[in-house]
Protein backbone atom coordinates (compact mmCIF):
# COMPACT_ATOMS: atom_id res chain seq x y z
CA UNK A 1 0.00 0.00 0.00
CA UNK A 2 1.27 3.61 -0.84
CA UNK A 3 0.07 7.31 0.23
CA UNK A 4 -2.10 8.55 -2.12
CA UNK A 5 -0.50 11.38 -4.17
CA UNK A 6 -0.76 15.11 -3.60
CA UNK A 7 0.88 18.48 -4.77
CA UNK A 8 4.94 17.67 -4.08
CA UNK A 9 4.18 21.45 -2.35
CA UNK A 10 1.40 20.83 0.02
CA UNK A 11 0.07 18.78 2.52
CA UNK A 12 -3.15 17.48 3.49
CA UNK A 13 -4.83 16.61 6.97
CA UNK A 14 -8.33 14.95 7.56
CA UNK A 15 -10.71 15.46 10.13
CA UNK A 16 -13.63 14.20 11.64
CA UNK A 17 -15.28 17.08 12.68
CA UNK A 18 -18.81 17.89 14.73
CA UNK A 19 -20.29 20.87 14.97
CA UNK A 20 -23.63 22.80 15.17
CA UNK A 21 -22.90 25.83 12.48
CA UNK A 22 -22.74 25.82 8.78
CA UNK A 23 -19.79 22.92 8.19
CA UNK A 24 -18.51 24.86 5.63
CA UNK A 25 -17.93 28.31 7.00
CA UNK A 26 -17.07 26.39 10.42
CA UNK A 27 -14.28 24.89 8.38
CA UNK A 28 -13.54 27.38 6.71
CA UNK A 29 -12.63 29.30 10.58
CA UNK A 30 -10.38 26.36 11.07
CA UNK A 31 -8.57 26.88 7.74
CA UNK A 32 -7.91 30.34 8.33
CA UNK A 33 -7.23 30.00 12.48
CA UNK A 34 -4.31 27.69 10.68
CA UNK A 35 -3.22 29.84 8.37
CA UNK A 36 -3.43 32.84 7.12
CA UNK A 37 -6.18 34.40 9.11
CA UNK A 38 -7.77 34.90 12.30
CA UNK A 39 -11.05 35.73 13.97
CA UNK A 40 -11.61 39.03 12.20
CA UNK A 41 -9.91 40.27 8.96
CA UNK A 42 -6.93 42.33 9.31
CA UNK A 43 -5.40 44.55 6.36
CA UNK A 44 -2.84 42.77 5.79
CA UNK A 45 -4.59 39.24 4.63
CA UNK A 46 -4.44 40.33 1.08
CA UNK A 47 -6.52 38.01 -1.73
CA UNK A 48 -2.88 37.49 -2.74
CA UNK A 49 -1.65 36.47 0.45
CA UNK A 50 -4.30 34.21 0.68
CA UNK A 51 -3.62 32.87 -2.41
CA UNK A 52 -0.13 31.78 -1.51
CA UNK A 53 -0.74 31.10 2.26
CA UNK A 54 -3.77 29.92 3.19
CA UNK A 55 -4.72 26.99 4.23
CA UNK A 56 -7.66 25.85 1.41
CA UNK A 57 -11.06 22.81 1.87
CA UNK A 58 -9.93 20.32 -0.24
CA UNK A 59 -13.12 17.97 0.67
CA UNK A 60 -16.26 17.65 2.78
CA UNK A 61 -18.62 14.92 3.50
CA UNK A 62 -21.42 14.90 5.58
CA UNK A 63 -21.53 12.00 7.58
CA UNK A 64 -25.11 13.11 9.54
CA UNK A 65 -26.70 14.30 12.75
CA UNK A 66 -26.22 13.55 16.18
CA UNK A 67 -28.86 15.14 19.30
CA UNK A 68 -25.99 16.22 21.41
CA UNK A 69 -22.56 17.59 21.59
CA UNK A 70 -19.85 15.47 21.73
CA UNK A 71 -17.62 18.32 24.24
CA UNK A 72 -18.41 21.02 26.40
CA UNK A 73 -18.19 24.58 25.23
CA UNK A 74 -19.11 24.68 21.83
CA UNK A 75 -21.46 27.31 21.06
CA UNK A 76 -24.65 25.95 19.05
CA UNK A 77 -26.97 28.63 17.46
CA UNK A 78 -30.35 28.42 18.14
CA UNK A 79 -32.52 25.70 16.48
CA UNK A 80 -29.27 25.04 14.83
CA UNK A 81 -28.65 20.91 13.90
CA UNK A 82 -25.28 19.16 15.13
CA UNK A 83 -23.76 17.74 12.29
CA UNK A 84 -20.59 15.78 11.83
CA UNK A 85 -18.71 15.69 8.91
CA UNK A 86 -15.02 14.41 7.22
CA UNK A 87 -13.11 17.38 5.98
CA UNK A 88 -9.76 17.48 3.71
CA UNK A 89 -7.65 20.55 4.34
CA UNK A 90 -4.54 21.21 2.39
CA UNK A 91 -1.27 24.04 3.06
CA UNK A 92 1.55 25.05 1.34
CA UNK A 93 4.31 23.34 2.20
CA UNK A 94 6.29 27.24 2.17
CA UNK A 95 4.19 27.62 5.36
CA UNK A 96 6.48 26.49 7.73
CA UNK A 97 9.11 24.52 4.87
CA UNK A 98 9.72 20.28 5.88
CA UNK A 99 9.76 20.85 10.11
CA UNK A 100 7.57 18.05 12.07
CA UNK A 101 7.36 20.14 15.05
CA UNK A 102 6.07 22.93 13.05
CA UNK A 103 3.63 20.65 10.66
CA UNK A 104 2.49 19.52 14.38
CA UNK A 105 1.90 23.05 15.44
CA UNK A 106 -0.18 23.37 11.46
CA UNK A 107 -2.58 20.53 11.74
CA UNK A 108 -3.07 20.12 15.60
CA UNK A 109 -2.74 23.67 16.78
CA UNK A 110 -5.82 25.99 18.08
CA UNK A 111 -8.03 23.28 16.70
CA UNK A 112 -9.41 21.74 19.58
CA UNK A 113 -10.58 24.66 21.22
CA UNK A 114 -12.57 26.72 18.47
CA UNK A 115 -16.37 27.33 19.87
CA UNK A 116 -17.64 26.35 16.42
CA UNK A 117 -16.53 22.92 16.99
CA UNK A 118 -17.96 20.36 19.97
CA UNK A 119 -15.76 17.26 17.96
CA UNK A 120 -12.46 17.30 16.41
CA UNK A 121 -10.52 14.28 15.31
CA UNK A 122 -7.33 14.29 12.91
CA UNK A 123 -7.47 11.11 10.79
CA UNK A 124 -4.98 11.15 8.76
CA UNK A 125 -1.71 13.28 6.86
CA UNK A 126 -0.46 13.19 3.63
CA UNK A 127 3.08 14.58 3.16
CA UNK A 128 4.98 16.24 0.15
CA UNK A 129 8.59 14.20 0.06
CA UNK A 130 10.33 17.04 1.30
CA UNK A 131 9.61 15.75 4.41
CA UNK A 132 11.37 12.10 3.78
CA UNK A 133 14.56 14.16 2.54
CA UNK A 134 14.68 16.37 5.82
CA UNK A 135 14.66 13.76 8.56
CA UNK A 136 16.35 10.00 8.98
CA UNK A 137 12.90 8.29 9.26
CA UNK A 138 13.64 4.86 11.05
CA UNK A 139 17.43 3.79 10.74
CA UNK A 140 17.02 -0.37 11.20
CA UNK A 141 12.81 -0.62 10.79
CA UNK A 142 11.91 -4.66 10.26
CA UNK A 143 14.82 -5.60 8.20
CA UNK A 144 17.71 -4.08 10.91
CA UNK A 145 15.69 -5.38 13.31
CA UNK A 146 15.58 -8.95 12.19
CA UNK A 147 19.00 -8.74 11.11
CA UNK A 148 20.30 -7.76 14.65
CA UNK A 149 18.08 -10.37 16.53
CA UNK A 150 18.29 -12.91 14.79
CA UNK A 151 15.12 -13.60 14.23
CA UNK A 152 13.05 -14.25 10.00
CA UNK A 153 10.31 -15.97 9.44
CA UNK A 154 8.27 -15.41 12.19
CA UNK A 155 7.60 -13.09 14.82
CA UNK A 156 10.07 -11.66 17.55
CA UNK A 157 8.96 -12.92 20.83
CA UNK A 158 9.44 -10.51 23.58
CA UNK A 159 8.69 -9.58 27.15
CA UNK A 160 9.07 -6.74 29.75
CA UNK A 161 10.58 -6.33 33.13
CA UNK A 162 8.53 -7.12 35.59
CA UNK A 163 7.95 -6.21 38.50
CA UNK A 164 8.15 -2.37 36.58
CA UNK A 165 10.65 -1.00 38.95
CA UNK A 166 12.25 -2.06 42.44
CA UNK A 167 14.59 -4.41 41.27
CA UNK A 168 18.09 -3.07 41.29
CA UNK A 169 20.99 -3.79 38.39
CA UNK A 170 21.77 -7.19 39.85
CA UNK A 171 17.77 -8.53 40.00
CA UNK A 172 17.30 -7.22 36.86
CA UNK A 173 20.14 -9.05 34.82
CA UNK A 174 19.41 -12.41 36.72
CA UNK A 175 15.83 -11.98 34.98
CA UNK A 176 17.36 -11.39 31.82
CA UNK A 177 19.58 -14.29 32.29
CA UNK A 178 16.45 -16.66 33.02
CA UNK A 179 14.86 -15.22 29.68
CA UNK A 180 17.76 -15.43 27.54
CA UNK A 181 18.70 -19.11 28.43
CA UNK A 182 15.04 -19.78 27.67
CA UNK A 183 15.51 -18.21 24.28
CA UNK A 184 14.06 -15.53 23.98
CA UNK A 185 14.30 -12.76 21.12
CA UNK A 186 13.28 -9.76 23.23
CA UNK A 187 13.13 -7.57 26.51
CA UNK A 188 12.55 -4.36 27.38
CA UNK A 189 12.59 -2.11 30.17
CA UNK A 190 9.36 -1.28 31.69
CA UNK A 191 8.87 2.76 30.65
CA UNK A 192 8.39 3.16 34.40
CA UNK A 193 12.33 2.28 34.94
CA UNK A 194 14.48 4.87 34.10
CA UNK A 195 17.24 6.01 35.88
CA UNK A 196 16.50 6.10 39.81
CA UNK A 197 18.76 5.59 42.80
CA UNK A 198 17.87 1.86 43.08
CA UNK A 199 18.55 0.99 39.31
CA UNK A 200 20.58 3.23 37.51
CA UNK A 201 20.76 3.54 34.49
CA UNK A 202 24.44 3.16 33.66
CA UNK A 203 25.02 0.19 36.54
CA UNK A 204 22.12 -1.67 34.74
CA UNK A 205 22.93 -1.45 31.14
CA UNK A 206 26.52 -3.17 32.56
CA UNK A 207 24.76 -5.89 34.31
CA UNK A 208 22.11 -7.01 31.88
CA UNK A 209 24.59 -6.42 28.91
CA UNK A 210 27.16 -8.62 31.17
CA UNK A 211 24.85 -11.75 30.65
CA UNK A 212 23.22 -10.83 27.45
CA UNK A 213 26.99 -10.80 25.67
CA UNK A 214 27.79 -13.89 27.76
CA UNK A 215 24.59 -15.93 26.68
CA UNK A 216 25.57 -14.79 23.40
CA UNK A 217 28.73 -16.50 23.21
CA UNK A 218 27.74 -19.64 24.65
CA UNK A 219 24.86 -19.88 22.41
CA UNK A 220 25.24 -17.55 19.16
CA UNK A 221 21.78 -15.78 20.00
CA UNK A 222 21.71 -12.50 21.29
CA UNK A 223 19.17 -11.24 22.80
CA UNK A 224 17.68 -7.59 21.70
CA UNK A 225 17.42 -5.28 25.46
CA UNK A 226 15.75 -2.13 24.63
CA UNK A 227 17.41 -0.24 27.41
CA UNK A 228 15.31 2.90 28.72
CA UNK A 229 16.72 6.29 28.00
CA UNK A 230 13.97 8.24 28.25
CA UNK A 231 15.40 11.77 29.38
CA UNK A 232 16.58 15.41 28.71
CA UNK A 233 18.81 15.20 24.89
CA UNK A 234 22.10 15.20 26.18
CA UNK A 235 20.94 12.26 28.51
CA UNK A 236 19.89 10.55 26.32
CA UNK A 237 23.12 10.74 23.60
CA UNK A 238 25.08 9.65 26.76
CA UNK A 239 23.05 6.69 27.72
CA UNK A 240 22.72 5.49 24.02
CA UNK A 241 26.54 5.71 23.72
CA UNK A 242 26.91 3.31 26.86
CA UNK A 243 24.56 0.85 25.56
CA UNK A 244 26.14 1.18 21.93
CA UNK A 245 30.06 0.52 24.07
CA UNK A 246 28.89 -2.22 26.06
CA UNK A 247 27.03 -4.13 23.00
CA UNK A 248 23.60 -3.45 22.70
CA UNK A 249 21.57 -3.87 20.37
CA UNK A 250 18.22 -1.09 21.17
CA UNK A 251 17.07 1.77 22.84
CA UNK A 252 13.67 2.78 24.18
CA UNK A 253 11.97 6.17 24.55
CA UNK A 254 8.63 7.28 25.58
CA UNK A 255 7.43 9.50 23.01
CA UNK A 256 4.88 11.44 25.31
CA UNK A 257 7.88 12.27 27.64
CA UNK A 258 10.77 12.92 24.88
CA UNK A 259 8.44 15.22 22.73
CA UNK A 260 8.93 15.29 18.90
CA UNK A 261 11.96 17.49 19.11
CA UNK A 262 13.50 15.30 21.52
CA UNK A 263 13.16 12.22 19.10
CA UNK A 264 14.06 13.32 16.43
CA UNK A 265 17.59 14.68 18.58
CA UNK A 266 17.55 11.09 19.27
CA UNK A 267 16.96 9.74 15.64
CA UNK A 268 19.48 11.88 13.80
CA UNK A 269 22.28 10.80 16.80
CA UNK A 270 21.35 6.85 17.17
CA UNK A 271 23.34 4.03 15.77
CA UNK A 272 20.97 1.40 17.36
CA UNK A 273 17.03 0.51 16.79
CA UNK A 274 14.88 2.66 18.47
CA UNK A 275 11.43 1.22 20.25
CA UNK A 276 9.23 3.67 20.70
CA UNK A 277 6.83 3.62 23.72
CA UNK A 278 3.33 5.30 23.42
CA UNK A 279 2.94 5.70 27.34
CA UNK A 280 -0.13 8.27 27.50
CA UNK A 281 -1.64 7.40 23.91
CA UNK A 282 -4.71 7.46 25.88
CA UNK A 283 -5.03 10.83 26.54
CA UNK A 284 -4.93 12.03 23.10
CA UNK A 285 -7.09 9.18 21.52
CA UNK A 286 -9.63 7.92 24.33
CA UNK A 287 -12.45 10.30 23.68
CA UNK A 288 -13.64 9.46 20.48
CA UNK A 289 -14.60 12.74 19.05
CA UNK A 290 -11.61 14.16 20.11
CA UNK A 291 -7.85 14.20 19.09
CA UNK A 292 -5.82 11.78 17.45
CA UNK A 293 -6.05 8.75 14.85
CA UNK A 294 -3.08 6.42 15.43
CA UNK A 295 -3.11 6.24 11.55
CA UNK A 296 -1.92 10.05 11.72
CA UNK A 297 0.43 10.58 14.75
CA UNK A 298 2.62 7.58 14.14
CA UNK A 299 3.84 9.12 10.97
CA UNK A 300 5.63 11.94 12.81
CA UNK A 301 7.23 9.32 14.80
CA UNK A 302 8.43 7.06 11.83
CA UNK A 303 9.69 10.45 10.00
CA UNK A 304 11.28 11.43 13.77
CA UNK A 305 13.53 8.16 13.94
CA UNK A 306 11.10 5.53 15.06
CA UNK A 307 12.10 1.68 14.44
CA UNK A 308 9.45 0.17 16.80
CA UNK A 309 6.24 1.52 17.63
CA UNK A 310 3.56 0.01 20.42
CA UNK A 311 -0.43 -0.67 18.98
CA UNK A 312 -1.78 -2.42 22.03
CA UNK A 313 -3.00 -6.09 21.31
CA UNK A 314 -5.95 -8.31 20.42
CA UNK A 315 -8.40 -8.92 23.48
CA UNK A 316 -5.90 -6.14 25.34
CA UNK A 317 -6.12 -5.06 28.79
CA UNK A 318 -6.91 -1.57 27.83
CA UNK A 319 -9.83 0.37 26.42
CA UNK A 320 -8.74 -0.14 22.79
CA UNK A 321 -10.72 -2.19 20.23
CA UNK A 322 -8.85 -4.89 18.08
CA UNK A 323 -10.10 -3.07 15.27
CA UNK A 324 -7.87 -0.17 16.03
CA UNK A 325 -5.27 -2.75 16.90
CA UNK A 326 -4.83 -4.27 13.84
CA UNK A 327 -5.31 -0.42 12.19
CA UNK A 328 -1.96 0.34 14.15
CA UNK A 329 -0.23 -2.19 13.15
CA UNK A 330 -0.98 -1.31 9.60
CA UNK A 331 -0.29 1.66 9.22
CA UNK A 332 2.83 1.06 10.51
CA UNK A 333 3.58 -1.51 7.80
CA UNK A 334 2.35 1.10 4.93
CA UNK A 335 5.09 3.20 3.16
CA UNK A 336 4.74 6.89 3.57
CA UNK A 337 6.70 7.56 0.73
CA UNK A 338 7.64 5.27 -2.25
CA UNK A 339 11.46 6.42 -2.66
CA UNK A 340 11.35 6.43 1.42
CA UNK A 341 8.68 3.63 3.32
CA UNK A 342 9.66 4.49 6.48
CA UNK A 343 8.38 1.13 7.40
CA UNK A 344 8.53 0.66 11.79
CA UNK A 345 7.98 -3.16 13.58
CA UNK A 346 4.42 -2.69 15.52
CA UNK A 347 4.33 -4.27 18.70
CA UNK A 348 1.55 -6.02 19.83
CA UNK A 349 1.28 -6.34 23.97
CA UNK A 350 -0.82 -5.51 26.98
CA UNK A 351 -2.35 -9.18 28.38
CA UNK A 352 -0.86 -11.10 25.38
CA UNK A 353 -0.78 -14.86 25.49
CA UNK A 354 -1.05 -18.33 23.10
CA UNK A 355 -4.73 -17.34 22.32
CA UNK A 356 -4.12 -14.29 20.18
CA UNK A 357 -1.74 -15.23 17.40
CA UNK A 358 -4.25 -16.83 15.32
CA UNK A 359 -6.94 -13.61 15.29
CA UNK A 360 -3.51 -11.51 15.12
CA UNK A 361 -2.37 -13.19 12.06
CA UNK A 362 -5.51 -13.21 10.15
CA UNK A 363 -6.39 -9.96 10.82
CA UNK A 364 -2.78 -8.35 10.20
CA UNK A 365 -1.42 -11.14 7.61
CA UNK A 366 1.74 -10.49 8.28
CA UNK A 367 4.83 -11.94 10.89
CA UNK A 368 6.49 -8.48 11.03
CA UNK A 369 5.96 -7.65 14.46
CA UNK A 370 7.28 -7.70 18.05
CA UNK A 371 4.77 -9.98 20.14
CA UNK A 372 5.41 -8.98 23.83
CA UNK A 373 4.06 -11.04 26.94
CA UNK A 374 4.77 -10.71 30.45
CA UNK A 375 2.76 -13.17 32.53
CA UNK A 376 1.93 -15.21 28.77
CA UNK A 377 5.92 -16.51 29.59
CA UNK A 378 7.06 -15.84 33.17
CA UNK A 379 3.60 -17.58 34.37
CA UNK A 380 3.52 -20.71 32.19
CA UNK A 381 3.21 -23.63 34.46
CA UNK A 382 6.66 -25.40 33.35
CA UNK A 383 8.80 -21.79 33.66
CA UNK A 384 9.69 -19.30 31.65
CA UNK A 385 11.59 -21.74 29.04
CA UNK A 386 8.24 -23.37 28.60
CA UNK A 387 6.14 -20.21 27.78
CA UNK A 388 8.82 -19.02 24.82
CA UNK A 389 8.53 -22.56 23.28
CA UNK A 390 4.78 -22.11 23.70
CA UNK A 391 4.25 -18.89 22.27
CA UNK A 392 6.36 -19.62 19.24
CA UNK A 393 3.93 -22.89 18.63
CA UNK A 394 0.99 -21.19 18.64
CA UNK A 395 2.72 -18.75 15.81
CA UNK A 396 3.95 -21.39 14.38
CA UNK A 397 0.43 -22.92 14.13
CA UNK A 398 -1.31 -19.73 12.90
CA UNK A 399 1.09 -19.21 10.44
CA UNK A 400 0.11 -22.28 8.91
CA UNK A 401 -3.37 -22.42 9.68
CA UNK A 402 -3.46 -24.85 11.94
CA UNK A 403 -5.88 -24.69 14.97
CA UNK A 404 -4.48 -24.13 18.50
CA UNK A 405 -6.16 -27.38 19.54
CA UNK A 406 -4.23 -29.68 16.97
CA UNK A 407 -1.35 -27.72 17.37
CA UNK A 408 -1.40 -28.63 21.56
CA UNK A 409 -1.81 -31.87 20.86
CA UNK A 410 2.02 -32.46 19.65
CA UNK A 411 3.29 -29.70 21.24
CA UNK A 412 2.87 -30.33 25.41
CA UNK A 413 4.59 -26.32 26.05
CA UNK A 414 1.21 -25.16 23.91
CA UNK A 415 -1.08 -27.51 25.96
CA UNK A 416 0.43 -27.06 29.27
CA UNK A 417 -0.39 -23.08 28.70
CA UNK A 418 -3.62 -23.57 26.85
CA UNK A 419 -4.75 -25.54 30.19
CA UNK A 420 -3.40 -22.85 32.69
CA UNK A 421 -5.72 -20.31 30.97
CA UNK A 422 -2.28 -18.69 29.41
Amino acid sequence: MTEALISPERIEADYLVETAYDPRAAIESMAGEQSSGTFVPVPGETPELKERSAARIEALEMLGEVEAPSLPGAGRPAGSRIQRVRATLSWPLANMGPSLPNLMATVGGNLFELKQFSGLRILDIRLPTAFADAYPGPRFGVEGTRWLAGVEGRPLIGTIVKPSVGFGPGETADLVRLLAEAGIDFIKDDELQADGPHCPFDQRVRAVMRVINDTAQRTGKKVMFAFNLTGEIDEMRRRHDLVLAEGGTCVMASLNSVGLAGMIALGRHSALPIHAHRNGWGYLSRAPMLGWSYVAWQKFWRLAGADHMHVNGLANKFSEPDDSVIASARACLTPMFAEKPCIVMPVFSSGQTVKQPPATFAALGSVDLIYAAGGGIMAHPDGPAAGVASLRQSWDAAIVGIPLDAQARTHPELARALGAGA
